[in-house]
């Protein structure tokens, strides 16, 4: 194989769209090392696996949402279509379509990644519960202490993600 797949590098490429952790087309087409245009001719070839809770195509404002969050374009320039989204489930479907060693390889680097970033937010939900239940037991008076409720809220908050920088020789 060509390239190692580092679980940290898909964690970044999971967007939160319509409510739902996805993948890009795009991304997911360089993650699987094939162009955006024939990963999707083989999805639409089997499109009986690929029901609308698996895969979306994204609106014009969803991809002016993504691209604003980001200074230059992930997409390189102008695109004639939208890309679609895939959910968890979709990804899954995506290693029957995609027969290939480095599709097992990819698929099982994103499915590490969303187990993974499954277990940190179920784990911020755990310690908010708590922080919440020792936070009623304060008598609502006591000004200090609820500042110090807050200031740990505010380290709790996820930090921006930076890009990690690329190490050694890319073509």
């Amino acid at each position: 194989m060509r390239n190692v797949i580092i679980v940290e590098s898909v964690e970044q490429k999971i967007f939160m769209i319509r409510g739902q952790k996805v993948m890009l087309s795009t991304d997911l087409a360089k993650l699987y090392d094939v162009e955006p245009k024939v990963l999707i001719q083989a999805v639409k070839r089997n499109a009986e696996r690929f029901p609308r809770d698996f895969m979306f195509l994204l609106s014009y404002q969803e991809v002016a949402i993504l691209k604003s969050q980001f200074v230059t374009s992930r997409w390189g320039g102008r695109r004639r279509a939208n890309p679609y989204a895939f959910t968890e489930q979709g990804i899954a479907m995506l290693s029957s379509v995609l027969n290939s060693k480095r599709a097992v390889q990819v698929n099982i680097a994103i499915m590490r990644a969303f187990v993974k970033l499954r277990e940190i937010l179920s784990t911020h939900k755990e310690l908010t519960h708590k922080l919440n239940e020792l936070e009623s037991k304060v008598e609502k008076h006591d000004l200090e202490i609820h500042a110090v409720f807050e200031a740990i809220r505010e380290l709790m908050k996820p930090l921006p993600e930076k890009p990690k920088p690329k190490i050694g020789f890319h073509p």
